[in-house]
């Protein structure tokens, strides 16, 4: 047996957004999307969020059983939309709840990680061009500047933007999530005002109070190009993830979020290769691709560090969820040997959640939740993350 031991003041923690686990945000884009006639929740496809987990009111027992379990870390998003409203409505109540949440984190001894935008914005930034429109550049940092305010001083991590990648490449070109576009430019627009939002938020949140680490988080794939797929594969990445590497060299870290890989050849994506497991999301059991996503972060981001801010399994089965981890933990622990600076690792998810167009269906939680009941379940997977957690070690 050998052990693999991690840097001390390694990041371990598991993830969440407030859509997927808060219940009730009916102000938002994506409670619009769930509920449009015809929509693609419509016919009984999935089930749209409604309660979810119900962490809007039982975060403190959710946030007590991962410092129960062993973990340093919480991460966590924060709703523009109870923030924000309506346009230049702010609510100090929802501030505070946000506040109050920082605060449980603390005093189990987890790092709050906050995530300021994870897919959702408030209804009314969705019916004047959502993400398309200029404006919205302007908004998200009067948002940031008003939450900085109110929670710099107690954040122990910010995540400025969750995934902006996917959020412009399945709401502005192929009509998957909202606003439901299919437009080149529509994409590339959305791409421009992620970019120039993250660089505003970064600068509200260095002006303090706090001086909490600040850093985007990027959907990342191991693109692999097959024969003659070279060229394809080049363009594709650099749309999908080198124009937001770009953008965030120089920043505290870049957060890196990765599932499984994508093949490429000369037509485009290839299916999965016979003889790969595939998870209950349909992706390929490919637990080796958080290594190439992170040694990929570190050299196009000129050596930024480095934080695994997603990386997870959707399955129904524990061992696999073990298996998944160890190994993609053992590729993190050879980047370290490298000397690349990956300063900690954030399982996806906590909770058994709404999985977007999924629904309820892919379970990729260390934690069950009896969906009538609202009933917690920590898996044994849960234990044995938790355990490696607190020895900062992982024994293989």
């Amino acid at each position: 047996m050998t052990l693999l031991n991690f840097p001390d003041g390694f990041i371990w923690g598991t993830a969440s957004s407030a859509h997927q686990v808060e219940g009730g945000n009916w102000n938002n884009d994506w409670w619009l999307w769930e509920h449009i006639p015809g929509g693609v929740f419509a016919g009984g496809g999935a089930d749209p969020s409604g309660d979810a987990c119900d962490h809007l009111f039982r975060y403190p027992e959710d946030i007590a059983l991962l410092a129960d379990l062993g973990f340093n870390a919480y991460r966590f998003s924060i709703e523009w939309a109870r923030i924000e409203p309506e346009e230049g409505l702010f609510s100090t109540q929802w501030l505070d709840h946000y506040r109050r949440m920082i605060a449980t984190c603390r005093d189990h001894g987890l790092t709050p990680i906050v995530t300021f935008h994870h897919f959702t914005s408030p209804r009314w930034v969705h019916a004047d061009g959502s993400w398309e429109n200029p404006a919205v550049v302007d908004r998200f940092a009067r948002y940031c500047e008003r939450v900085v305010a109110h929670l710099g001083d107690v954040m122990g991590v910010v995540c400025t933007i969750n995934e902006p990648n996917v959020v412009a490449l399945y709401g502005y070109r192929l009509g998957m999530f909202p606003p439901g576009l299919e437009s080149t430019a529509a994409r590339a627009a959305a791409t421009e005002h992620f970019i120039a939002a993250h660089r505003k938020a970064v600068d509200i949140v260095k002006a303090g109070p706090g001086n909490s680490p600040v850093g985007l988080a990027l959907s990342m794939t191991d693109f692999q190009a097959l024969e003659g797929g070279e060229e394809r594969m080049a363009r594709y990445r650099y749309k999908m993830e080198d124009v937001f590497l770009e953008a965030c060299r120089g920043d505290d870290f870049i957060g890196v979020q990765t599932y499984t890989r994508d093949r490429i050849d000369p037509e485009g994506r290839v299916a999965p290769e016979d003889g790969v497991p595939l998870t209950l999301m349909g992706y390929e059991f490919w637990p080796q691709s958080l290594e190439a996503t992170v040694r990929r972060a570190w050299e196009v981001t000129d050596q930024t560090p480095v934080v695994v801010t997603e990386s997870g399994i959707g399955t129904d089965d524990d061992a696999s969820r073990v298996d998944y981890v160890t190994q993609a933990l053992q590729g993190v622990h050879r980047c370290l040997d490298d000397g690349i600076d990956v300063r900690g690792y954030c399982y996806w998810s906590n909770l058994d959640n709404f999985e977007w167009l999924f629904g309820y269906k892919p379970t990729f939680g260390l934690v069950a939740v009896e969906r009538e009941t609202q009933v917690r379940s920590a898996k044994p997977s849960a234990a044995w993350l938790g355990g490696i957690a607190k020895a900062n070690a992982l024994t293989v």
